[in-house]
């Protein structure tokens, strides 16, 4: 499985009220909440990212609420993965949980800077940025998490 895309990229500490504003919360409909993603920190965000993209952030990506709103705003926005140093520990339940990849490479989430094309390899965790002609290794994911992001989320792998 890899995905390829254009790098929105963002500084530490991204919590969840700037990824999906708690003003947005009485939808719960993930294309609703998609055109709010990220409207707090970069109003341009939601007419520039395009199906594919990669979201790379540096430290503690997530922080805040255990909302699940969050993951799913982003990937209904069209981002295929997100690159972190860090992902706070709830934030990174919640992606997974709902089928959104994240992985956490701190040399990368250093390197990689916005606009950035940038090419996921989650099978071996390698992540190549095609701009600088740079590569990274993130922790592959195991076979158990490949299994309920492939099936779109941990609902969707649990009916299978």
């Amino acid at each position: 499985m890899k995905a390829f895309g254009k790098v929105h990229k963002y500084g530490d500490n991204v919590d969840t009220d700037v990824i999906i504003p708690a003003r947005y919360l009485n939808s719960a409909d993930p294309k609703e909440l998609a055109q709010h993603c990220m409207e707090d920190i970069d109003k341009d965000f939601v007419n520039n990212v395009k199906e594919g993209d990669i979201m790379v952030a540096v430290q503690n990506f997530g922080c805040g609420s255990s909302r699940e709103h969050a993951p799913l705003s982003i990937k209904a926005s069209g981002i295929s993965c997100v690159i972190a140093s860090t992902f706070a520990r709830i934030f990174y339940r919640n992606a997974i949980n709902i089928g959104l990849p994240i992985l956490e490479c701190a040399e990368a989430a250093e390197n990689i800077e916005n606009g950035d094309e940038v090419e996921v390899d989650f099978d071996t965790g390698v992540i190549t940025n095609k701009t600088k002609n740079q590569t990274y290794k993130a922790q592959p994911f195991p076979d158990f998490m490949k299994d309920i992001i492939n099936a779109g989320g941990l609902l969707k792998s649990l009916k299978k």
